[in-house]
């Protein structure tokens, strides 16, 4: 048990120092690419951290040998959607007002481009009401609908790259940490890849000693599936806006954060609908309902074109009320 939480801790160390090193090296490949914040952190950004979890979900529906193994998967894919539309925001309005004062904010207004991050959230809603919907019925046809989400996603990254604005030449970068004085786009793109597989075996480690730690506590399986394992692998997400906040960028924050978004909301249940059955529990459908809530409260905030920090962090309560439901469903 001791080697289990120190390997805990140390596994959440190296996440947030490797997150450190990839925020460093992705924001330099957009530079080089003449991408602006938004795009790098909706696309480039998101779709590196986002991998971990994907993998979770594509190992568990493709090699998963009983119905139990994928419905894990099933699980990851609903799961991650709702840690990333209540938690992670609301991590970033915890941090904006924390550090307001070293950012010499005099407000606890989020500075981002509130238009863009409404119509996110509208395209995010529409993938996941009809995602959800799916897991209610039962058709021949319906495993080919996955490829309907990764035409999806495609079409959100070719219109992310195509919109994105160009990246102004006199904002300041830090210097590329792993080569302060040659930051070309090979190394900022080999720090960014090295960080990356670090964030990918350290988050790995995460989860197995928080399902270990879950079951020397006596807690049930399915609430460490629906639960923590998500908080777990939303992780490098949440600990790049962590960073970024503390930098003034939670534009970048919230862009990677909605850029994961859409990627939970396509390519893992591309994956669960051709590998599963897809369909959905009490508990599923319910982490389905409470994540479209979050959802349109965010639509909602975003395009009155004024988002206080605090109210970010009220989102998350949200989540607080899906672990009350869980553990009264598993324990009630």
């Amino acid at each position: 048990m001791i080697l289990t939480i120190f390997l805990f801790f140390i596994s959440a160390l190296a996440i947030y120092l490797a997150c450190e090193y990839f925020v460093n090296g992705i924001e330099w490949c957009g530079r080089h690419m003449k991408l602006g914040a938004t795009a790098v952190g909706t696309v480039l950004a998101a779709f590196g951290t986002a991998l971990p979890e994907s993998a979770v979900t594509f190992t568990a529906v493709v090699f998963g040998k009983t119905d139990q193994a994928r419905d894990i998967g099933v699980g990851a894919a609903m799961g991650g959607p709702l840690v990333l539309a209540t938690v992670a925001y609301a991590v970033v309005g915890g941090a904006l007002w924390l550090n307001r004062r070293r950012l010499q904010r005099a407000d606890r207004l989020v500075q981002v481009d509130h238009k863009r991050l409404a119509h996110d959230q509208l395209a995010f809603l529409s993938i996941f009401v009809f995602k959800v919907a799916l897991g209610l019925v039962a058709f021949a046809i319906k495993p080919w609908l996955g490829v309907l989400f990764l035409a999806a996603y495609a079409i959100y990254v070719w219109r992310e790259i195509t919109s994105a604005e160009t990246a102004p030449e006199e904002e300041e970068l830090e210097p590329l940490k792993l080569r302060p004085q040659n930051a070309s786009m090979g190394w900022a793109a080999l720090q960014s890849l090295l960080a990356l597989g670090v964030i990918a075996v350290a988050s790995h480690t995460f989860v197995a000693q928080l399902e270990s730690i879950g079951a020397a506590l006596g807690i049930a399986p399915h609430i460490v599936a629906l639960l923590l394992s998500p908080v777990a692998t939303e992780l490098p997400e949440i600990m790049n806006t962590l960073i970024w906040v503390r930098q003034g960028k939670e534009r970048l924050a919230l862009a990677n954060i909605s850029g994961a978004m859409m990627i939970q909301a396509t390519i893992p249940s591309a994956l669960g609908l051709f590998f599963t059955p897809w369909r959905f529990d009490g508990p599923l459908l319910v982490s389905g309902i409470i994540t479209a809530c979050a959802i349109v409260v965010l639509w909602n905030l975003f395009r009155r074109g004024q988002v206080d920090s605090r109210k970010l962090v009220a989102v998350g309560l949200l989540y607080a009320v899906f672990a009350v439901y869980v553990g009264v469903h598993f324990y009630g």
